[in-house]
């Protein structure tokens, strides 16, 4: 494969990522217009958010299983199409053709979610750090850009044009992607003597339920977090423009710790250092909302807090799925499984965060049971980051 070839390789990868929470972040700022042009009630806005999650909870061991059978790249230039279907499909102004849309823009996104890693990790082996840096970020960079422009994008033009500009990220990708994966080397090929079982066989492997409540800790922590701040920090006495600039301050923060991490992370004791920020961040930044419920310069630094944690945290699994695997098939199977039960935690976190909060009429049980989950996940990486490596073809569990 020439060398120029690689590049629009790793353009395409980076242009998928800056895929992978897009779609979702733009609709929560678009409410509004969803529910006044579409008639769109509260609870289906909701759905918007939820739906996703839970597709990648059901297809994500299924999509890891079948990139290990047709090939990865493959895969994703299906999936990938199907995101760009999806996003496109939301223009038209229909709520039950936006429902269907965001059901495929969900499977779209699965596919990115489990096989970039994995893909990564198969065509730049000597490259893997730099690339999960850069397409952690580019994840997480273009998905803040989504939020801040969806609003004013549609207030200036219309519901429908916000939608197709926004969407165009995915049509770039899948042109990048088709043009690409016809040049591929067929890779996949070689891991032929591998072993390839199934993947839920790998839930027999302590490592394995390890890495899985990582990525669902995380998870929760993260879209909840997303969900409830600006809420919070309303409830507390902040004005709603100062709550959506917590907010943003949140979502931005993470983005040089998603970036650094995968480089933090090459040596052991990174990973060490990374696991503590993450449980240590999470964990006293839900105290920090605890005390400091009305100092704006407090709740700013608590709101950079807390974006480190959540910048580094998924960041974090990437580096796990890669690190603690032993070949390219493993990756894309751990990746699948923690992914499946980790967005199913993620999808219940919100909801039972709201149901919580309703229930005593005060945030404090939240932000505890925050801080409880945030001091196990830190554990919990501790103890990943001492477990040797999963190797499925040995007996031992």
């Amino acid at each position: 494969m020439r060398k120029k070839d690689f590049y629009w390789l790793a353009a395409g990868i980076l242009l998928i990522a800056a895929n992978l929470r897009l779609p979702i972040t733009m609709m929560p700022p678009i409410l509004p217009w969803l529910k006044s042009e579409l008639g769109l009630a509260t609870s289906m806005g909701g759905l918007l958010t939820t739906i996703p999650l839970l597709i990648f909870s059901i297809l994500s061991p299924l999509i890891a299983n079948w990139g290990v059978k047709k090939g990865n790249a493959q895969v994703l230039l299906i999936t990938l199409t199907i995101l760009a279907l999806g996003s496109y499909l939301r223009v038209i102004p229909n709520q039950w053709i936006l429902i269907g849309a965001t059901i495929l823009v969900g499977i779209g996104i699965s596919g990115g979610n489990v096989l970039l890693p994995a893909v990564i990790q198969e065509y730049f082996p000597h490259k893997t750090v730099i690339l999960t840096s850069l397409y952690t970020f580019m994840m997480g960079f273009v998905a803040s850009i989504g939020t801040g422009v969806a609003a004013p994008l549609t207030k200036a033009a219309n519901l429908g044009t916000s939608i197709a500009v926004i969407s165009g990220f995915s049509l770039l990708a899948l042109g990048v992607w088709f043009l690409v994966v016809h040049k591929l080397p067929q890779t996949a090929q070689k891991q032929a003597g591998l072993k390839k079982g199934h993947t839920f066989a790998l839930l027999h492997y302590r490592l394995t339920w390890m890495i899985t409540f990582f990525f669902g800790a995380q998870s929760l922590l993260y879209y909840s977090m997303l969900t409830w701040l600006p809420v919070y920090w309303s409830d507390t006495g902040f004005s709603t423009t100062t709550s959506g600039l917590l907010a943003t301050i949140f979502q931005l923060s993470g983005m040089p710790l998603s970036l650094l991490t995968p480089i933090i992370a090459r040596k052991k004791s990174g990973m060490y250092f990374i696991s503590c920020l993450m449980g240590g961040g999470f964990g006293l930044g839900a105290i920090l909302l605890l005390m400091f419920q009305h100092n704006f310069v407090l709740n700013l630094f608590i709101a950079v807090l807390l974006g480190v944690a959540a910048g580094a945290s998924f960041s974090m699994c990437v580096v796990f799925f890669q690190r603690k695997t032993s070949s390219i098939v493993e990756t894309a199977q751990i990746s699948g499984l923690a992914q499946s039960f980790g967005y199913l935690l993620a999808a219940c976190g919100p909801v039972l965060s709201g149901l919580i909060n309703s229930w005593t009429n005060a945030w404090w049980p939240v932000l505890v049971i925050y801080l409880i989950i945030a001091l196990l996940m830190g554990f919990d990486g501790i103890l990943i980051t001492n477990h040797q490596p999963l190797k499925t073809n040995e007996s031992t569990l």
